[in-house]
């Protein structure tokens, strides 16, 4: 009888195929919600705003400990699934459970020329019929900033800091720097900054009877801006400017530099051309917030810090003929919660960063750039750039 009773205990035990594929699939998804979370994420370059030290298509893993693990702020969500649902689209998070900003613990912190993942800080908006578009220069831009006008065109949806997209970018300022780009060259605390052997800027480039080949420019990855025939502009990588310049046909490699006091079309942050006539050549200078650091507010400064102190960091500020109001008190002055970053792009002339929509918040910091594990391009796998870190592919 014992054999009997232990023989039914077993069969009892034995669990279905299906629920012990179940029991599997759901360990394998907590399993890897959790280590996306708080360890480590796969990510892929989308655009070439980082060429070329990180190229389209390089897939890498970025590392979540390197400033400590963001604890999420909208928990409730559907797992490993960033803000939209797959095929169907809509949201796959909801918003009914949202946590304050809190980081544990990590290795170390931000420093000035880390490649950094962030959750772009103009996407806490966003048209749904025009997802890519950045809602604040199309208001600003096609509606002249008249916000009911942009909503009975397009729908208007908010997204919490953790939802946003993400973004890549090379953290060239950290909090208390002082910051200023001259004639294209970026210069941190009245010193030039780091420049890199693959950063890349525009160049007008002139050359004798039918200019540079096709083939020479397809061999070497160098993208054509403008061509008029021996007069053309090329995106070129500092470590290509004197091959270029040793071509036959060439006669003259110069910068392609907006000069001092050129205000772009749609403009640059702080979109503010009365009082900041700055461009991406021609930008700054300016100190970036630093949390604890108290700064003057005044109507001509003001729109540096407008979306810090209502947006970043949930005040209500207004603004009455000259004067401030924060949370219903007069205030001529403020003192910053966070630390901000500036982030900009290797491909100095074709990325959208902070010149264009400002700082960056320590709470939309996700996590540090950490080894490419695949690349593949045109020709197929780039070998030599998997299984390399940021920092050597840099150089």
């Amino acid at each position: 009888m014992a054999f009997t009773k232990d023989k039914d205990k077993k069969k009892k035990k034995n669990k279905p195929v299906w629920r012990e594929w179940l029991d599997a699939a759901l360990f394998a998804i907590v399993a890897a919600t959790l280590i996306r979370t708080f360890l480590f994420e796969a990510y892929t370059i989308p655009t070439g705003s980082m060429e070329g030290s990180l190229l389209i298509n390089d897939y890498l893993f970025v590392s979540k400990l390197a400033y400590g693990p963001r604890v999420p702020m909208t928990p409730v969500a559907v797992p490993l699934v960033h803000n939209t649902m797959p095929l169907t689209g809509g949201k796959s998070y909801t918003e009914a459970v949202e946590w304050g900003y809190h980081r544990w613990p990590g290795f170390g912190h931000i420093e000035r020329n880390d490649v950094v993942v962030f959750n772009y800080p103009a996407g806490d908006t966003v048209l749904t019929e025009m997802p890519e578009g950045d809602y604040y220069s199309t208001l600003r831009n096609e509606f002249n900033n008249d916000r009911d006008l942009l909503k009975s065109r397009y729908t208007v949806m908010t997204r919490p800091v953790d939802k946003e997209e993400n973004y890549i970018k090379r953290c060239v300022g950290i909090p208390g720097d002082i910051l200023a780009v001259k004639d294209g060259v970026l210069w941190i605390n009245n010193q030039p900054g780091n420049v890199y052997p693959h950063q890349k800027r525009f160049y007008i480039v002139q050359a004798k009877g039918f200019g540079i080949s096709d083939d020479f420019l397809d061999e070497n990855d160098i993208d054509v801006i403008r061509n008029e025939g021996s007069n053309s502009i090329l995106n070129l990588a500092n470590d290509q400017v004197e091959m270029v310049k040793k071509l036959p046909q060439v006669i003259s490699v110069t910068p392609s530099i907006y000069p001092y006091g050129y205000t772009e079309n749609g403009g640059t942050y702080p979109n503010d051309t009365t009082n900041f006539k700055w461009s991406r050549d021609n930008y700054g200078p300016l100190t970036i917030p630093k949390a604890g650091v108290t700064v003057q507010l005044t109507p001509q400064n003001i729109a540096l810090y407008r979306r810090v102190i209502a947006n970043y960091e949930g005040n209500k500020l207004e603004e009455k003929n000259g004067a401030f109001l924060i949370n219903g008190q007069p205030a001529t002055s403020y003192t910053f919660k966070m630390n901000y970053y500036w982030m900009m792009g290797d491909n100095r002339h074709n990325s959208l960063d902070s010149r264009y929509w400002g700082f960056v918040p320590e709470d939309h910091v996700v996590g540090k750039a950490w080894f490419v594990w695949l690349s593949y391009g045109k020709h197929g796998i780039r070998w030599r750039r998997l299984f390399h870190g940021i920092h050597s592919l840099e150089q």
